[in-house]
């Protein structure tokens, strides 16, 4: 009996310590960029015209994708969750294309559908190549996906049975979704928007390709790391990252006290 319960710790700490080494490698990283900088380095950086556009200009468009994002995450999960369509697996491999590409391609997959006869005119009456309105779009395209993700788990894992009650009360199908199941799915919406918030907060690719990083137009903070890394400007570059990493932490843990405090 002992035996066995050697065997088991010695398990148990074996799988922590690689847990562990991952978890310490990590912090070293965020530990070493963080002694490079300082706070009057971050100061000054805040006080830079252009690094205060590409912080508003990120948090707009962080919150527009999210917002979007959430709009389309939720019928597509509830879709998924729900309702057994023909060929549901080739869907729901198109919806994760976003996530298995390398984000470059999306952005350039963007740029080469404005360039075709439906995308310029679309592109006419409002602008996104290389504009605001395109970062958003960019974000949009990437997020949305882990969105659809979260919001299709959220669904599966509800139990439809007060749906199914709702309906032979005489709700209708639409009652009971707007009454029944999107007030019990708040939790995994907020974590949607979140996490889709998150993601488009940290993207670069697409928005390089697709919206380009235009001092005081389309730079948003990770097109300006690139631009100050470009230029040799690593004090700035290694703020601006720093900021980065702080709303990232601040995200990830919100996300986890909403997981154990908001029950759907």
């Amino acid at each position: 009996m002992m035996t066995s319960d050697r065997r088991t710790q010695s398990f148990w700490l074996a799988l922590t310590s690689m847990m562990l080494i991952y978890a310490l490698f990590i912090v070293t990283l965020l530990v070493t960029l963080a002694a490079y900088t300082s706070p009057a380095d971050l100061w000054a950086a805040l006080q830079s015209r252009e690094i205060r556009f590409s912080l508003f200009l990120s948090l707009t468009s962080c919150s527009i994708s999210s917002l979007l994002s959430l709009l389309v995450a939720v019928p597509t999960g509830y879709v998924l969750a729900r309702w057994k369509i023909p060929g549901a697996a080739v869907i729901e491999s198109i919806l994760d294309v976003p996530i298995v590409l390398p984000p470059m391609v999306m952005g350039l997959c963007l740029l080469i559908f404005f360039q075709t006869t439906l995308g310029q005119a679309i592109d006419g009456p409002l602008r996104f190549t290389y504009t605001a309105c395109g970062v958003v779009l960019a974000q949009f395209v990437i997020a949305c996906a882990f969105a659809i993700r979260i919001m299709r788990g959220t669904f599966e894992h509800l139990p439809t049975r007060t749906e199914e009650v709702a309906l032979t009360l005489g709700c209708s199908r639409w009652g009971a979704f707007w009454r029944i199941s999107l007030p019990s799915a708040r939790k995994g919406m907020i974590a949607a928007v979140t996490i889709a918030w998150a993601r488009s907060l940290g993207e670069f690719g697409p928005i390089l390709v697709f919206a380009g990083a235009t001092r005081l137009k389309t730079e948003v903070l990770p097109t300006t790391v690139w631009l100050e890394l470009s230029a040799g400007n690593l004090e700035a570059a290694v703020a601006v990252s720093l900021l980065l990493v702080i709303a990232a932490m601040f995200v990830l843990t919100l996300v986890r006290i909403l997981g154990l405090e908001v029950k759907p």
